[in-house]
């Protein structure tokens, strides 16, 4: 007769304080070198290996995609929902930044605390509003379709998902004539949002702070915008995880009948994960469009979806710091890595390689690598690698058994 651990009947032992004090200190070393990043890269980094280090612009993509890639989490890591349609909720937080930021709608003139032009036509709401209510309608289009959505279990769930993030793009770019209405301006997109900034009064009143982020030099009031993003989705994942909701995620992610048997509600607890990773897609989506001052239906491909999946699986599916570090890396590279890479490369042996064409045979390769040498990611939770381990375990053991003496 086999024995039972106390691990095995109660499940992985949680870690010790003095682990938990050091990974909280850590965590408040990191988070207190990325604030003064700016400071750092101005005064002291800016000459030392250019190329590599982040730009204040590319520091706020990094900080960008890993909202979106922590938004994911909620959905594929705690949930076990694999979902490849996610860019339909960037899609929609982008376009909400451009009908409340721009003058898209010019019938008429509504300003309530918008960073643009004063008395200019269509509508400017203030920019931080304008993120919440993204991330609230990124929300209820999560919910609307979850809904129909989340009754499918595996493949089937993956391609309905995929079908749905195809069909947002496609909405978008038919969607200057709804009816003689133009609701999305078509292929051109939307062009002359609004930016992030804190309005004239608020500058009138503390000079430090832009009235609008757009006019600034750089992008370093962006960058720390998309950090305290950031620090929220990590703080609401830390929370929701620890939770009774994120333990029924958990237990779907299991095994959804014995937990739709002990009493989960299924739909309910599915949908709420959906509604929580769309909130974060969009409100990223939202501040992403802000930065860039335009959107267009060409931002929204399947391979966005695709990306910040692999931000999931890379870092560690259902661990917060592994996802946060998985999309930070991702991010990087995509947006200046290859490009130092290549210069670098080019430099060195005389060459004139464009590395950059090459990105989406560097991800592979990168992600085939993981997959066979570190399937549980960068930082994995306890659960995951306890799983992983067992089964690698288990496969040994019937090798061997099966092994000719």
């Amino acid at each position: 007769m086999t024995s039972i651990t106390p691990e095995e009947l109660i499940g992985p032992v949680q870690a010790s304080p003095e682990r938990r004090y050091r990974q909280w200190l850590i965590a408040i070393v990191v988070a207190t070198l990325l604030v003064i990043y700016p400071v750092l890269y101005h005064h002291f980094l800016s000459n030392v290996a250019t190329n590599w280090l982040p730009t204040m612009s590319t520091a706020f993509g990094i900080a960008a995609f890993t909202v979106m890639g922590l938004g994911l989490n909620f959905v594929v890591g705690y949930a076990g929902l694999l979902d490849l349609g996610y860019v339909a909720f960037y899609a929609t937080g982008a376009y909400v930044a451009g009908w409340l930021g721009s003058q898209q709608f010019a019938q008429v003139t509504v300003n309530v605390g918008g960073t643009g032009f004063k008395g200019a036509s269509g509508i400017h709401l203030n920019p931080w509003l304008i993120i919440l209510i993204a991330a609230v309608f990124s929300a209820l289009i999560g919910v609307v379709i979850g809904i129909p959505t989340l009754r499918l279990r595996g493949d089937y769930l993956a391609i309905v998902t995929l079908g749905f993030g195809e069909i947002i793009p496609q909405f978008v770019r038919n969607g200057d004539n709804l009816g003689g209405f133009n609701l999305t301006n078509g292929s051109f997109g939307l062009n002359g949002i609004d930016g992030l900034g804190f309005g004239n009064t608020l500058h009138r009143w503390f000079h430090f702070l832009p009235a609008n982020f757009l006019n600034e030099a750089d992008a370093t009031w962006y960058y720390w915008s998309a950090l305290l993003l950031v620090g929220l989705a990590i703080g609401a994942s830390i929370l929701l995880r620890d939770s009774r909701l994120g333990r029924a995620w958990v237990a779907i992610r299991e095994d959804e009948d014995a937990a739709g048997a002990m009493g989960v509600p299924l739909m309910r607890t599915k949908t709420l994960a959906y509604l929580i990773g769309a909130f974060w897609g969009g409100a990223a989506g939202c501040m992403i469009t802000l930065a860039s001052s335009s959107t267009s239906p060409q931002a929204f491909s399947l391979q966005v979806s695709i990306f910040v999946l692999c931000m999931v699986i890379l870092g560690g599916m259902g661990n917060v710091w592994g996802v946060a570090l998985g999309g930070a890396l991702l991010a990087y590279i995509n947006y200046q890595g290859l490009y130092a890479a290549g210069n670098t490369f080019n430099n060195v042996f005389n060459s004139n390689v464009q590395i950059p064409e090459y990105s989406y045979l560097i991800y592979g390769i990168l992600i085939v690598s993981f997959m066979l040498l570190r399937p549980e990611g960068l930082i994995p939770s306890a659960r995951r690698r306890l799983e992983l381990h067992e089964e690698e375990d288990e496969t040994q053991a019937e090798l061997a058994e099966t092994a000719p003496a």
